[in-house]
């Protein structure tokens, strides 16, 4: 057997002792290293030596997006510049991006961890790996190749987007495995089809960062390409970059690396802990990162903790799927819904297409209307639309307890992107 990137602890006591030593030291790091935590903590009252317990990161300060902006353009930072080997930033468009530092221990720490996502999605140096997601200052790219050049596979840096090259490299070069955004899966999965190279190419497997796929988009990618499986990566730039989990071939939820970092899951609200299995707001905790550590940084993003082992018998904790994020959140009619919902429920129906848009509106008279636009299957019958559309509606008035109109669309009518698809649209403002 080679190389593993699994961590050797025998059972949880075990790391849980190797996490409260990694929270004390970046509790400590941070407080003789940066001005901003230190006055932070000054200001709630802490100390490093507060630190007995894991318990006790529950006495530390929260740290958020606006942190990072407002520290511009080298926020968090807790190691002198000299030290910085390399910045990334995250992707987003507006204000100033979220920059952060790297040391070469954080860009070490962040290739071992990403390596063993591949490992547990059990490729081996005999794999090939195109990389369809986006290089430049944000960290996909980078992580993605760096990442499987570390467990020894072959890395194509092809990039997002170029259909007809991504359709030549998957025949030419024989790739076994594809990183993409779920968007981008669909695409390549109904050209694949459309150009009839399902039996020309040697595609296994699909490893999806960036944006939530549903059940119906799993699926629909997993049949026209055959693949043997598929797997979510979370991650962001904040918490190093993509990779920071990986569900197992079991897809019984998302091993997370707690020996690199520890995650709450808090009510948004009130920012207490919600019991296991309730949907939670991740907060997120750096247990050895150096140039910007993070101390209970408010992600947005959404999800579960699983409160029981995995079967595949690896003692990393696991969270589900993104849900979706807390600033994502849409009041119709007083119903707070969140986009994951909608996915959910139209995964059940099978006559329905995994595209889909919803429409949000306020007419005339004052009132608020939702309308989702909704392709049909390949196969569907068109005649059998009213009844798709009935269904469809009865199935989100009794799951999300909202009212809406369904106009059922023909199969692949709606946009098709190479990174994240837009599916929310509120005109109401």
């Amino acid at each position: 057997m080679g190389k593993t990137f699994m961590p050797s602890f025998k059972d949880i006591k075990e790391l849980e002792a190797h996490q409260l030593k990694g929270l004390q030291w970046t509790v400590n790091h941070v407080y003789q290293g940066s001005p901003f935590y230190r006055k932070r903590l000054d200001d709630a009252g802490g100390r490093p030596d507060d630190i007995q317990t894991l318990d006790d990161i529950q006495k530390l300060p929260f740290t958020t997006a606006d942190d990072l902006r407002e520290g511009y353009p080298f926020p968090l930072l807790s190691v002198p510049q000299s030290k910085v080997v390399r910045i990334h930033a995250s992707s987003g468009t507006t204000g100033k991006r979220k920059v952060l530092a790297y040391t070469q221990k954080d860009i070490d720490d962040w290739l071992h961890f990403f390596a063993r996502c591949y490992e547990m999605a059990e490729l081996t140096d005999e794999d090939r790996v195109q990389i369809a997601v986006g290089y430049g200052i944000w960290t996909a790219g980078f992580g993605f190749q760096l990442g499987c050049e570390k467990l020894g596979a072959m890395a194509l840096p092809v990039g997002p987007g170029n259909v007809d090259m991504q359709c030549q490299f998957l025949v030419d070069l024989q790739s076994t495995v594809m990183c993409c955004t779920a968007s981008m899966g669909l695409l390549m999965a109904e050209e694949v089809n459309r150009r009839n190279l399902k039996n020309k190419i040697a595609l296994k497997k699909m490893i999806f960062g960036s944006e939530r796929s549903s059940d119906a988009m799993r699926k629909r990618i997993k049949e026209l390409l055959g693949l043997e499986d598929m797997f979510d990566i979370p991650g962001m730039t904040e918490l190093y970059g993509p990779g920071t989990g990986l569900d197992c071939p079991k897809h019984e939820g998302i091993h997370y690396w707690a020996d690199y970092y520890m995650l709450e899951i808090l009510d948004p609200s009130t920012l207490e802990p919600v019991p296991a299995g309730e949907i939670g707001e991740m907060v997120v905790t750096t247990l050895c990162k150096e140039a910007a550590p993070l101390i209970r940084y408010r992600t947005r993003d959404l999800t579960r903790a699983i409160d029981h082992a995995c079967s595949c018998g690896n003692i990393l904790p696991m969270h589900d799927r993104i849900l979706g994020r807390s600033d994502d959140m849409i009041i119709f009619r007083a119903v707070n819904i969140y986009p994951g919902q909608i996915d959910e429920v139209l995964s059940t129906i099978p006559e329905a297409n995994c595209e889909y848009q919803v429409h949000l509106d306020r007419k005339e008279d004052g009132k608020d209307y939702m309308s989702i636009k909704l392709e049909c299957c390949e196969e569907f019958d068109p005649s059998q639309r009213p009844e798709l559309a009935e269904k469809v509606q009865n199935e989100i008035k009794k799951q999300v307890m909202v009212s809406c109109q369904v106009e059922v669309m023909d199969y692949c009518s709606l946009p098709r992107s190479e990174r994240k698809s837009k599916r929310f649209f509120d005109n109401r403002l």
